[in-house]
């Protein structure tokens, strides 16, 4: 890149999805030194990419492209193009012209949870079990205060593990949590386990993929975020950009002690034991209400927030 006369007003652009692997070298002043952010689209940005994608088909009367905006936090441009592709299929197959409000909510369960997969079958012990579970996640997340809104509770497995699904859509775009937020989450994913143990005497394996994400939350907020009263306001995890290796080092080892290791490993298992016995003792306190809500659940597989609210509000 060196070489170029100023005056022939040659410009060089560049894209990656991996700006953290770049050698330092590349981006020194006079190189490639003016950094633009594409990043995920906000409501509005996604509002005018599902018009642009909406111009081929054909909506009815209630298709409201603005509360479908509002629904996709995080999406990228290619998602939301999916969501509208994903739609127009769906009226297709089930005989309509246009496209209705129905088919884009059921068109973002898609892009999140993946497809329904009716032909897994499972047997009666394990269809009982996963609606205890799914409703122990909806109760949690109903409960905790400011939490996403619950929209559905399905035990229709769907994509490739999930045997069943707690969906809850966020009202608006959030860029900051709070710590009694992400301790919310962490009782929110560790309340299928517990509905298993207080329903059937022990848990079983299909709350692996809710520990590891509330151990990761725990993780973070431990070692990344500051909020351990024990460690204190600092950061403990560092990554480290190498310069010619294409990955991310994460400063696992070697940046604290042995004996802040094992302190780290006290304060997050505190912090997800915190979590475990208020989401008991909740879930005790609404036993009726979880019983009938698994049980609406099995009989009808499929039930909305807003029933299950119901449910809780009548005990």
């Amino acid at each position: 890149m060196d070489g170029f006369d100023p005056r022939i007003g040659v410009i060089l652009m560049a894209a990656t999805n991996r700006p953290e692997i770049l050698d330092p070298a590349l981006l020194r002043a006079g190189r490639f030194d003016r950094h633009v952010l594409v990043d995920r689209p906000d409501k509005t940005g996604r509002l005018a990419i599902l018009r642009v994608h909406a111009k081929k088909v054909a909506f009815g009367p209630d298709a409201d492209l603005e509360a479908i905006a509002a629904m996709t936090p995080g999406f990228s441009g290619a998602d939301l193009a999916n969501v509208i592709n994903e739609a127009a299929l769906l009226a297709v197959r089930r005989g309509k012209d246009q496209v209705g409000i129905s088919e884009l909510q059921e068109a973002v369960e898609r892009v999140i949870a993946g497809l329904e997969k009716k032909n897994r079958v499972l047997n009666k012990m394990e269809k009982e079990r996963v609606a205890y579970h799914e409703t122990g996640h909806a109760l949690v997340a109903l409960s905790v205060p400011g939490s996403d809104t619950v929209q559905k509770i399905s035990i229709i497995p769907r994509g490739i593990a999930a045997l069943g699904y707690t969906l809850q859509l966020p009202t608006e775009d959030r860029f900051l949590m709070t710590k009694s937020e992400l301790e919310n989450k962490v009782a929110v994913l560790l309340g299928g386990r517990i509905a298993e143990e207080l329903i059937f005497g022990e848990a079983s394996t299909g709350a692996q993929n809710d520990l590891v994400k509330a151990t990761d939350i725990a993780k973070s907020m431990v070692k990344a975020y500051g909020m351990s009263d024990k460690l204190g306001t600092i950061t403990l995890e560092r990554e480290r950009q190498p310069q010619f290796m294409q990955i991310q080092v994460s400063a696992e080892k070697g940046d604290y002690s042995e004996e802040t290791a094992r302190e780290i490993d006290c304060e997050v298992r505190r912090i997800i034991d915190e979590q475990y016995e208020r989401v008991k003792r909740l879930l005790s306190e609404k036993q009726a209400a979880l019983r009938e809500g698994a049980k609406m659940l099995l009989e009808r597989e499929v039930i909305s927030g807003a029933e299950l609210t119901a449910i809780m509000n009548k005990g």
